[in-house]
């Protein structure tokens, strides 16, 4: 017989719950909450934070940035900053991550034609890494045979978008240099998180 989740969650202890809640989920402290699990002790180190291979955040590319946070507050906790208002290139956007991570959730609602097109409707669209040196790292996956799908430097931005085709989504590159500024927007006095060695 196969156990129900709520009674698999209970034969679990608060460690093994919370690493596969944060695992696979993107969805950091507001699962855990909604799980039942307690939350760590402030000395404890969550595994993934210091595993340079581990992404810092997934995003969503969503039509709707307000229904989409309120979707995914209600159903699992998930905490927000405040929506930001961005521009890049032609291009217009709106952006928001959750208050706690790594691992962050973010939420990207931009127009018809940009590199958050949501025409096809809300989707999965990335998994971000911080990378060493973005020039070395892009062109490594390129080399790789992973595509890039969309370059933000020549913008002024240091990051970039590569194709996966066998996860159906794209990973997305991100500078280290401009960590402490992500850090002092979306979550100020949040650890540092170390780069990808590529």
């Amino acid at each position: 017989m196969i156990p129900r989740r709520e009674d698999a969650m209970k034969m679990m202890g608060d460690y093994d719950r919370r690493r596969l809640l944060t695992a696979g989920g993107a969805l950091g402290v507001g699962a855990l909450v909604a799980a039942g699990v307690s939350a760590p002790a402030q000395a404890e180190s969550v595994p993934c934070a210091m595993n340079p291979s581990a992404p810092y955040h997934v995003g969503y590319v969503v039509p709707d940035i307000e229904r989409a946070m309120h979707d995914l507050g209600r159903a699992v906790g998930v905490e927000w900053n405040p929506v930001r208002d961005g521009r890049l290139g032609d291009w217009s956007y709106r952006i928001v991550f959750s208050r706690s991570g790594p691992l962050y959730t973010e939420l990207i609602e931009g127009p018809e034609g940009s590199p958050w097109d949501p025409g096809e409707g809300p989707r999965c669209d990335h998994v971000g890494f911080w990378a060493g040196g973005i020039d070395t790292c892009s062109r490594r996956l390129v080399e790789k045979g992973y595509p890039l799908d969309f370059d933000a430097r020549p913008y002024g931005r240091p990051w970039a978008y590569h194709r996966m085709p066998g996860l159906g989504l794209r990973i997305e590159l991100v500078d280290i240099s401009i960590q402490p500024e992500f850090l002092q927007t979306w979550n100020p006095g949040g650890a540092t998180m170390p780069p990808l060695n590529c």
